[in-house]
C-alpha cells in the first residue's frame, strides 16, 4: 500500500506542479499556446516572431559582453497578451520574469531590449551563484546589478534607485574581472 501511494505521488507530482506552480510552465511553453520558433525563442503571436528574435539576440549579446558569458542561453517566451503572461503565473505591472535557469517570460508591455537584458542578467546570476545563491544574495546586488548593467534608462523609484547606486559603487571597486569572484563572497 505504501509503495502504491509513493508511486502515485511521484506520478502526480509533475501534474500538481504544472497546475499549482505556474512558473514551472516555462519548461514546456508550447503547452500554453505559444510557438517556439527556435530552441531559445517562443512567441504567442507569430506575426511578431522576427521582433522577438531581434530583441533576444541583441539583449543576449549585450549581457554576454557586459556582465559575463552565459553558459546556457535562456529560453524566452514573448507574450503579446495579459492572458498569456498570466498563464505562466505572472501579472502586470511586471514587464518580464525569470524562473531561475529554466526560462524567461516577457509580458505584453515588456518587449524592450533593456527589460530582457535585466532578466537575462538574473538568469546569469542564477548560473553563476546557483538558483538558491542568487535568491539569497543581497537585494542591492541582485536588483542593482540587473538595473545597472542592463542600462535601464528609466528613473527608478526607491529602493530600486538605491540598489542600482549601491551596486554601481561596488562594481567600480571590484571591476568587471572580479565581479563573479566577489559576488560569491556576498
Amino acid at each position: 500500500m505504501l509503495i502504491q501511494i509513493t508511486l502515485i505521488s511521484l506520478l502526480l507530482s509533475p501534474v500538481a506542479g504544472w497546475a499549482f506552480y505556474k512558473p514551472m510552465r516555462v519548461l514546456a511553453p508550447e503547452w500554453n499556446e505559444v510557438t517556439c520558433i527556435s530552441e531559445e525563442v517562443c512567441v504567442e503571436d507569430l506575426a511578431r516572431a522576427e521582433e522577438a528574435k531581434s530583441i533576444y539576440e541583441l539583449a543576449l549579446n549585450f549581457v554576454n559582453s557586459s556582465a559575463g558569458v552565459i553558459r546556457s542561453n535562456p529560453r524566452t517566451t514573448f507574450c503579446s497578451s495579459a492572458k498569456c503572461f498570466e498563464a505562466f503565473g505572472f501579472h502586470a505591472p511586471a514587464k518580464a520574469k525569470t524562473v531561475g535557469v529554466s526560462g524567461i517570460v516577457v509580458g505584453p508591455s515588456g518587449w524592450k531590449e533593456y527589460f530582457l537584458r535585466h532578466e537575462i542578467i538574473h538568469h546569469l546570476q542564477s548560473e553563476q551563484l546557483g538558483v538558491v545563491g542568487q535568491w539569497l544574495s543581497p537585494k542591492w546586488f541582485k536588483e542593482g546589478m540587473a538595473y545597472s548593467l542592463s542600462e535601464d534608462p528609466r528613473e527608478l523609484v526607491e529602493p530600486l534607485a538605491k540598489y542600482r547606486d549601491e551596486f554601481h559603487r561596488w562594481h567600480q571597486r571590484v571591476g568587471k574581472e572580479g565581479l563573479w569572484i566577489e559576488a560569491k563572497k556576498l
